[in-house]
C-alpha cells in the first residue's frame, strides 16, 4: 500500500502545474491575446459594471533586481513591504522612488521547493500595532506568525521575533499555498495546498488544501463552519490567489493538475471538489468554479480587485488575466494582457482606482531570469 501512495504522488507532482513548470524559453512582447482556453460564462455588459472589454498599460517599473519575491503587503504611505521566498528576508520598497531597504529576516525559514518567505499580510490595526504577518515554511510544517515592525531600529534590524498564531499547516515540495490577507471583517484568510498528497483535500481536519479564517491571534473566527476549527473552504488543490470585491465576496484563484486552472467564488462551508473534480464538474455535492483556463495558459498565483474585474497573475501562462465580473458571475469573457513581455507574474496588488501593482517571478528556480529581473511593475487598468 505504501509503494501505491508513494507512486500516486510521484504521479502527481510529475503532472503538477503549480506554476511550476518550465516557463517558456524567450519572451514574446505581446501585449494581448485572445482569452481562447477560458471557459468563464459570457453576458451583457451592466450598465454599472465595467465594459466587457478592458485594457492595461505598463506606466513604470518600481524596482527592479529582486530576488525571489512572493509576498507583497502594501503600507498605509503606498510602500510596499515584499517578501523574498529563496532568502527569507522583507524588503520595503518606496512607492516613489523604488529604493530598497531590508528591514530584516524572519527566522525559522526553511526554503525549498515551493517553500519558504510566502505570503504578506499588515495588521488591520498596524498604525498602533505594527504587526507584519508572515506564511511560511520551516522544517516540520507551514505557519503563520507576526512580528513586530520598529522603523526606529536600523535597517535590516527592524523586525521583532515571530510569535506564531497558527502552525501545522501541512508541507511539501510542492503545494505549500501561502497567499494570506485581512477581510472587510478585519479576520485573516489563509489559502493552502495540499503538499501533493489528494487525500488532505477533503480531510476536514487537515489545514492543507483549504481556505482557512482566523482572529488576528490565529483563533477560530465565529461563523466558520465549524466552531473549533479554522477551516473555512475545503476541496482546494493548491490556493495562492485571494481577493474581496467591492461587495465584499471573496475569490479564489488555485491551480489545476493537467487540465484546469480555476477562479473560485468562496463561500464558507462549500467544498471546491478536489480530487473528485477539476475544474467545471458538474458533481453533486460540489462547487463548480467560476471560471477555468488550461494549465498552460494560466497557473494562477496572485489574485487583486480593481476597476470592477478580478485580474490575476499567471506563471507558466505569463501573462494578467481580466475577468471582468457583473456580480457574482463574469459578464465577459476574460481577457488576457502582457502575454510573454515580463515571464513568469506572481503578485499583483492594488493600490486603488485603476492602479495596480505587478510582481514577476523569474527567479524562483522556474523562469528564465534576464537583466534586472525581479520587478515590480506599475500598471494602469480598466
Amino acid at each position: 500500500m505504501t509503494a501505491v501512495l508513494a507512486a500516486a504522488v510521484l504521479l502527481l507532482a510529475a503532472g503538477c502545474s503549480s506554476g511550476d513548470d518550465k516557463a517558456p524559453a524567450g519572451r514574446t512582447g505581446a501585449t494581448s491575446a485572445p482569452a481562447a482556453s477560458s471557459s468563464g460564462a459570457g453576458g451583457s455588459p451592466s450598465p454599472t459594471g465595467p465594459p466587457a472589454k478592458g485594457s492595461v498599460k505598463v506606466v513604470s517599473t518600481l524596482t527592479q533586481g529582486l530576488k525571489s519575491p512572493w509576498g507583497v503587503a502594501p503600507l498605509a504611505d503606498g510602500d510596499l513591504l515584499v517578501a523574498s521566498r529563496d532568502e527569507g528576508t522583507i524588503t520595503r520598497v518606496d512607492a516613489e522612488s523604488g529604493k530598497q531597504t531590508r528591514i530584516g529576516s524572519v527566522p525559522g525559514v526553511s526554503p525549498g521547493g515551493e517553500g519558504g518567505l510566502l505570503g504578506l499580510a499588515v495588521s488591520p490595526s498596524f498604525a498602533s500595532d505594527h504587526q507584519v504577518y508572515a506564511y511560511f515554511t520551516t522544517e516540520s510544517d507551514n505557519r503563520i506568525a507576526r512580528m513586530l515592525y520598529d522603523e526606529r531600529k536600523p535597517a535590516g534590524q527592524q523586525l521583532g521575533a515571530p510569535d506564531t498564531i497558527l502552525r501545522g499547516i501541512p508541507k511539501g515540495s510542492i503545494h505549500n499555498g501561502g497567499r494570506i490577507a485581512f477581510g472587510p471583517d478585519k479576520m485573516l484568510y489563509a489559502g493552502t495546498g495540499e503538499t501533493g498528497d489528494m487525500s488532505l483535500a477533503q480531510d476536514k481536519k487537515s489545514l492543507g488544501g483549504k481556505i482557512l479564517r482566523m482572529t488576528p491571534d490565529g483563533r477560530p473566527v465565529h461563523g466558520n463552519p465549524e466552531a473549533d476549527s479554522v477551516v473555512y473552504s475545503w476541496g482546494h488543490r493548491n490556493v495562492q490567489g485571494l481577493a474581496w470585491d467591492s461587495d465584499k465576496r471573496l475569490w479564489a484563484a488555485e491551480f489545476g493538475q493537467n487540465t484546469w486552472d480555476e477562479l473560485n467564488l468562496i463561500e464558507p462551508g462549500k467544498n471546491y471538489g478536489w480530487p473528485e473534480v477539476e475544474g467545471k464538474g458538474g458533481k453533486p455535492g460540489f462547487v463548480d468554479p467560476v471560471a477555468q483556463w488550461r494549465t498552460a495558459d494560466a497557473s494562477p498565483s496572485g489574485i487583486a480587485y480593481a476597476e470592477g474585474s478580478i485580474w490575476m497573475a499567471s506563471l507558466r501562462g505569463e501573462r494578467l488575466w481580466r475577468i471582468p465580473l457583473a456580480g457574482a458571475k463574469p459578464l465577459a469573457q476574460p481577457e488576457s494582457f502582457l502575454q510573454g513581455k515580463y515571464g513568469r507574474l506572481r503578485t499583483v496588488v492594488p493600490v486603488g482606482g485603476a492602479k495596480l501593482w505587478l510582481v514577476t517571478s523569474e527567479t524562483d528556480n522556474r523562469g528564465t531570469p534576464e537583466p534586472g529581473d525581479d520587478k515590480i511593475l506599475q500598471l494602469e487598468v480598466k
